[in-house]
């Protein structure tokens, strides 16, 4: 029997779930596939997938991504990768409920399958957030209302509609905003596909459509970058609010000139280590424990507990938010 048989033989039950498997062999390959390539956030990614690589040069480790945010391109990568027959996918799922069927698949086959941003994921091994989402949609919001001093139109902007934790940032921004009987939600959830063009322009049309909007509070990587030139252009920059998720570098211009009043983050190279991290794990046999370190900073002494399967939710203490005062000391 071969060493994937094996594999497949032992993984394909639940004691898989908890890390009883088989050992893993040198060469086994971890692939991470990200939402989309080349932009800041998943680049940043790909240096801690990097870094892990070092640290690990017997095995295949690498990462992929689509050229669009595009859940079907995703699985297409999923699939491919499957058939080919990586070891362990560490996936950051576009649309968890797309990637479910092929997921099971994979896993039924001996696939070690760990995923981020989608705890909601039933298929996956592992889950592995940076810190409780709610919390972190909560704390967004509660920077934006204090911006705004607790009044006025506000609205909300996600990567997509089926991106699990982008809903539920703004759902907990939206529960947050009911201590705020003075803020007003309106046009909830534009989707933005993590497209900053396409973002400026839609934030264009709800400047135009509300122009006595006081603030946004966006999900995305890049939606402030979007939103922040478009309140910038229109000569808005201390009357209209921003806070979302973002990343230093490249939010600095906006952060510096008042554009952008606050963002959150969590270091994606750190995530990216976590996942593959976990995966490792796995493969080798490991448990994963409530409490344990997975030896990258912000997941020292994660958190783990049943997830929305038969797999484990993963949370870390890595949720980080800074304005045009603190972000130069997270530059990234």
């Amino acid at each position: 029997m071969t060493s994937r048989a094996i594999k497949a033989a032992l993984f394909g039950s639940a004691m898989a779930i908890t890390g009883q498997g088989a050992l893993a062999a040198d060469g086994d390959a971890i692939t991470t596939v990200v939402k989309i390539s080349g932009i800041p956030w998943f680049d940043r990614m790909e240096t801690g997938v990097e870094a892990y690589a070092e640290q690990h040069p017997e095995m295949e480790i690498s990462q992929v991504g689509p050229a669009t945010a595009d859940s079907a391109q995703q699985l297409q990568i999923v699939q491919d990768l499957i058939a080919k027959g990586t070891d362990a996918l560490a996936i950051v799922p576009m649309d968890p409920t797309i990637l479910e069927g092929v997921l099971r698949r994979a896993m039924d086959r001996g696939t070690i399958i760990v995923t981020h941003e989608a705890d909601n994921q039933i298929n996956t091994m592992a889950d592995v957030e940076a810190f409780d989402n709610s919390d972190y949609g909560a704390a967004l919001n509660e920077r934006l209302a204090e911006c705004m001093g607790g009044e006025g139109k506000w609205t909300t902007f996600v990567g997509s509609l089926g991106s699990r934790t982008h809903m539920q940032w703004v759902g907990a921004g939206e529960e947050n905003a009911k201590q705020y009987p003075g803020m007003q939600l309106v046009d909830a959830n534009t989707e933005s596909f993590d497209d900053a063009q396409g973002t400026y322009e839609k934030a264009k049309e709800i400047l135009r459509k509300h122009p006595d909007i006081r603030g946004f509070q966006t999900s995305a990587g890049n939606d402030v970058l979007g939103v922040g030139r478009a309140i910038e252009e229109a000569g808005l920059t201390g009357q209209v609010c921003l806070v979302g998720t973002g990343l230093p570098n490249p939010s600095a211009a906006y952060l510096d000139s008042g554009a952008i009043t606050a963002i959150g983050f969590w270091d994606p190279q750190k995530a990216g280590m976590a996942m593959n991290e976990v995966a490792r794990i796995l493969l080798e046999g490991g448990e994963l424990e409530d409490g344990m370190d997975l030896g990258v900073e912000g997941y020292n002494a994660v958190s783990v507990r049943p997830g929305a399967g038969e797999g484990k939710l993963i949370v870390g203490d890595g949720m980080v938010l800074v304005d045009k005062d603190t972000y130069q000391d997270h530059l990234f």
